[in-house]
This record gives C-alpha cells, structure tokens and sequence, in this order.
C-alpha cells in the first residue's frame, strides 16, 4: 500500500485550504488522508461541473487533483476506501501507473514548483487536517495590516500602474511562481493592487523552503510586514489573484537584431504539394503557419514522409525571423488568431493511420502577413480573423484596412 507521510500540509499551505479536525472514527489515519484528498476533488467536481483534467492549459490546482485522482485510481487500496463515498461516479474503471498520462504532465517536482514549492520539498500523495500554528499564523498575516505613513510616495506609483494598464504598457496575468514576488512588482490580491516595496535577508525554513519578510504596500493606504509565503498563499488562494507584468518597451518581436538580441528562430508559411482534393481545390489559401529554432530548410526536409506536411513536398512561401520572443507562445497566438479558419484535413500515415494535421488554415498570404505586423505592434489584441470576409476585422467595430 502507499506509504503516506506528513507532506501535505505544505499542500494544504499552497492551496489555502484550512480542513477542521474530524471526529474520531475507526478509521485509520491513513485512510482519513486518502478521504481529504478525494473530497478535495469531489468540492472540484461540484464547483465546476466536470473531472479535474491534465493539460498544460489548465489551472495547476486543477492539474494537481488531476493527478491525485489518477493515483487513487490506479491503487486498489485507495480505491476501496473511498469508493463508498463515490457519489460522483469519479472512480469509474481502475488505471494503471502507464495509463493516466502522467508521463506527459508535470511530476511531483514540477507541480510543486509550479505552486511555488521548491523542488527538494517532499511529493504530494497526502492531506492532513490540521494546520500547523505556524501556518496559520503565517496565513493571518495578509490580514494584518496598518496605515501606511509614507504612502504619498507610493501613491503616484500605483496612479502610474493604472496608466500603464489603461493604454496596454502593462498587463495582467495568473500569478504562478513564488519566484516571481520580488522588490518593485506590483500583484492584485483581495482586490486591491500590491506593491512590494522592500525584501528583507532570504531565510531558509526548518521545512527547508526560501522564505523573506517584505514590506507591501497597498493601494488603499495601508502596508503589511509579511512574510513572502503569506503573499504566496493569498495570491494562490484568491482566484482573482494576478501579477502585474512590467512595462513592455518597444514591439513584441524585432525582425531585425540589435546589439544584444539573441535569435529565437522562425515563422514560415508554407503551401502543400499535396493531391488531397481539399487542398488542390484551395491551394493558393491553404497555408501552413508555424515556428521553428532551427533552419526552415531542415525543418521541412522529408515533408513528404511526415503528416504534419500532409504526406507530401511543400513549397515556402514565406519566413519571418524572431528575436527575443518565446516561439511556443508566438506559434499558440498565431493559431489561435486564425483558429476560426483551421483546416480539417484528414490524411493517412506511413501505416495507414487516420491523422488531421493541426497546423494547416484557409487564410490569404496577405492576412498573415498583416497578423505578424500587428503581432509585431501589438494591435492583434484589438483585431479577430472572419473566414466569411478572409480578413483581419476590428473587435471596436471598423474593418481592418
């Protein structure tokens, strides 16, 4: 049977669950671990509807009791003792250890480090039901604040971010890594945006984890002495919670280097050679969109023999080359601005097998060239793609010229 340790009040500390001390009950204390943590995931079912899924585009919570009820699954003994409180349906048929895709989602390390917990800390297989006085403590603090004295200094700071939101300088996004929360940024929490202003000698904890005493202030007036775990857990706990990114200076991606860049690689479009009717029908619109670190001309050696390139040569049509921009994140976008124009083009592999390629759309040369334009500027956001008009359209209104 697993062997089920202390290590899930870190967990309990990162989710910002507080669970009450239960009745005493024959069962043991291992079993009552395995019970909170399968209720943890019913309160998920019940909450949205559905199972906690894997993906990389799901929240880590969620990703994390995705995991959790994967292994429940796959040990009968867990299986037995919760199986009884299974009002849901969640156990359904048992899975194996190579079953639950677990090869391809984060381990135990990255989940952890994913919630801001470093990865020497322990695995995450158990709960336990009390918190240590420590924590909780540690938790309160967020509450604890005073009137800041010098908060005119901080005010034109906190006019300035909102200015910055305002025009599309700043943004907001999920708040993920603990390793984010450093001097100078600026967070929302409870509603209310958070800048920390000082960061105090870094500790390391008896638990082995990097801690810091901050001073944070808030747009309201009021600052708080906290530790940088307290931060960590109300940012965690608080679904609105959000870090304010950093001004952005100059376009999303140069085309062209300067001192001090560094290459990050390629977008090219290609078109198919392929003698699919679809696209022998369309073939001057059907276009390939993707992004590469390596040169194009290896990328799309043996075309003809992958199904990503339709089982057939391709022929380039354009490039554009990126510097210091994340290409896994610039390919998503690109995709998802010419989603509503994806081709669903069924082919077969080497072996005969059914695949449709996801990188192939009906969109005119001319529209992706525009959408790396206003990438590049950072206008996209204001601009969807409609198939019925094959062009870039204003969410404000106007068509794209």
């Amino acid at each position: 049977m697993a062997d089920f340790t202390d290590e899930d009040d870190a967990l309990l500390s990162e989710l910002g669950v507080e669970v009450g001390s239960k009745k005493t009950s024959s069962r043991t204390p291992q079993e009552e671990r395995i019970i909170a943590g399968f209720e943890d995931i019913q309160c998920f079912v019940e909450e949205h509807g559905r199972i906690p899924q894997h993906g990389e585009d799901r929240d880590i919570f969620e990703r994390l009791y995705a995991v959790r009820l994967d292994r429940i699954k796959a040990l009968p003994e867990c299986r037995s003792v919760v199986a009884p409180l299974d009002h849901q349906g969640l156990l359904g048929d048992p899975v194996t250890a190579t079953a639950t895709g677990e090869d391809e989602e984060l381990d135990d390390d990255a989940l952890l480090a994913a919630l801001g917990v470093e990865a020497e800390c322990p695995g995450i297989t158990e709960l336990r039901h009390v918190r240590p006085a420590a924590e909780k403590q540690a938790a309160e603090e967020v509450a604890n604040r005073t009137r800041c004295e010098d908060f005119a200094t901080f005010k034109p700071l906190f006019e300035q971010v909102q200015k910055d939101l305002d025009e599309g300088i700043r943004e907001t996004r999920p708040f993920e890594l603990k390793a984010e929360i450093a001097p100078g940024r600026f967070f929302i929490v409870g509603g209310q945006k958070a800048y920390v202003a000082e960061m105090g000698e870094i500790e390391i904890t008896a638990q082995g984890r990097t801690d810091a005493r901050l001073r944070v202030i808030f747009d309201n007036g009021t600052e708080s002495n906290m530790l940088m775990r307290s931060l960590q857990r109300a940012l965690n706990k608080d679904e609105a919670g959000r870090r304010i990114t950093e001004p952005v200076a100059g376009p999303l991606f140069a085309d062209r280097p300067e001192d001090g860049d560094e290459a990050s690689g390629t977008i090219y479009v290609l078109r198919s050679k392929s003698d699919h009717p679809m696209v022998a029908q369309h073939r001057e619109v059907i276009h390939k969109i993707g992004v590469t670190n390596m040169s194009v001309k290896q990328r799309i050696a043996g075309a003809r023999l992958q199904p990503t390139f339709l089982m057939a040569d391709v022929e380039l049509v354009a490039t554009y080359e990126l510097f210091n921009i994340n290409r896994t994140k610039l390919e998503n976008l690109i995709h998802r601005i010419f989603e509503p124009a994806r081709c669903d083009i069924e082919i077969r592999d080497r072996f005969g097998r059914p695949v449709v390629p996801k990188e192939w759309f009906m969109v005119p040369l001319f529209v992706i060239d525009e959408a790396v334009k206003r990438i590049k500027d950072r206008s996209i956001t204001d601009y969807r793609y409609d198939p019925s008009s094959a062009r870039l359209i204003s969410i404000r209104g106007s068509t794209s010229q």
